[in-house]
């Protein structure tokens, strides 16, 4: 329902990065310019690229909490996976409700209620706690776990998803998707094709939100119109495509919290998993950056007219040096505590980055995406 093809919106291919060329025109407006999420204080439009990671999204709470403090900054489109995608809906529903202080409110509601300190009902917190692995310190359950690797459906055959709960209890996904605001992209994994599934505001209900966090290896796929789907972060995470022709801005903001470089060599099963998950989650955004800076290496030669096509400017807040100790398996630790500790590393991120780099927004790229990919 709704869904919006990679070849639809001619994103990238695997080794061809000419294919951004047809996705960035500029001559006519964008197809579905929206509103956007601004304040009184608003003085500049961004969109928001918003990467998924289970627990680690509270990094990207914390990050959108001081931004929406600090007012300068409007929201015109975002793009997400998993995690992403949810702090975007539940953010962009608290503010239609109640504006800025509204979204504030909302993404701490959603945290607190998914957190195992939440107001999951005893069944449901069981259900996560043994779900999300946080027996994993019982070295008997590790043993079994490993050996056997258990399917979702034998796991879990009643298919319980506490965070589904979650969101369809705080999100009006009727009034989200009638509201002209602020154009939010959803990414998902289509299990049959094993392709890029982006869904659109208009269409979102909170299947299309259990569909961009399916892990295959926990949860259940997720049917979206009789097609199976899992976590949009294995091939867009988040996708940056929809926001070339989704918003009027050229200013992308990426909240990246996988780590794209680790300074270690990865040695027992569970560190050569992790960081196999960290490349995987990272692997299609890194194609796409290349992509953009191909393009714009093309503009800046001449071999595209600039009138023709559009230049963006990147931008990124993410978590190098603040999420170091976070390894990737601790993106299934889901206790407050932790939660509330991620939420104020982003909030420090954001703010200094924000020091740092609100001047280049309009102005120039602030990320060197050559140093990023390469």
């Amino acid at each position: 329902m709704g869904e919006i093809s990679l070849t639809e919106h001619q994103s990238l291919g695997a080794d061809a990065p000419m294919d951004l060329v047809d996705a960035l025109p500029v001559t006519d407006p964008p197809a579905s310019a929206a509103i956007g999420l601004k304040g009184p204080r608003t003085e500049k439009m961004v969109s928001l690229a918003l990467q998924g990671g289970g627990a680690h999204g509270a990094f990207t709470w914390g990050v959108l909490d001081a931004l929406i403090e600090d007012g300068r900054l409007g929201f015109e489109a975002m793009s997400g996976a998993s995690a992403g995608a949810m702090n975007a809906v539940v953010m962009t529903d608290g503010w239609i409700a109640g504006g800025a202080d509204g979204a504030r409110d909302a993404l701490e509601r959603f945290w607190r209620e998914v957190s195992l300190d939440g107001d999951f009902w005893p069944t449901q917190r069981s259900a996560l706690n043994g779900l999300l692995g946080l027996w994993k310190n019982n070295p008997v359950a590790e043993f079994w776990a490993r050996a056997f690797r258990p399917s979702p459906y034998l796991l879990n055959p009643l298919n319980i998803n506490p965070l589904r709960k979650a969101l369809a209890g705080q999100v009006d996904f009727a009034r989200l998707r009638e509201a002209g605001t602020a154009n939010i992209f959803v990414s998902a994994t289509n299990v049959w094709s094993g392709k890029l599934a982006v869904f659109p505001r208009e269409a979102l209900t909170v299947d299309h939100l259990m569909a961009s966090a399916c892990l295959p290896t926990v949860f259940q796929a997720v049917e979206i119109d009789g097609v199976p789907h899992w976590d949009g972060g294995y091939l867009g995470n988040p996708p940056l495509y929809p926001l070339y022709r989704g918003a009027e801005t050229r200013d992308i903001v990426l909240i990246q919290i996988n780590p794209v470089e680790r300074r270690e060599t990865p040695r027992t099963p569970q560190e050569i998993q992790d960081r196999l998950n960290e490349i995987t989650f990272n692997g299609n955004l890194l194609r796409e950056l290349r992509a953009i800076d191909f393009v714009e290496g093309l503009i800046d030669e001449g071999v595209l007219g600039q009138g023709d096509y559009r230049r963006l400017l990147v931008h990124r807040i993410d978590g190098r040096g603040a999420l170091d100790e976070y390894q990737a398996s601790s993106r299934l630790d889901a206790r407050w505590r932790v939660f509330e500790r991620l939420r104020d590393l982003g909030r420090a991120a954001a703010q200094g980055w924000l020091a740092e780099c609100y001047d280049d927004i309009g102005r120039r790229c602030s990320l060197d995406m050559a140093a990023t990919y390469q």
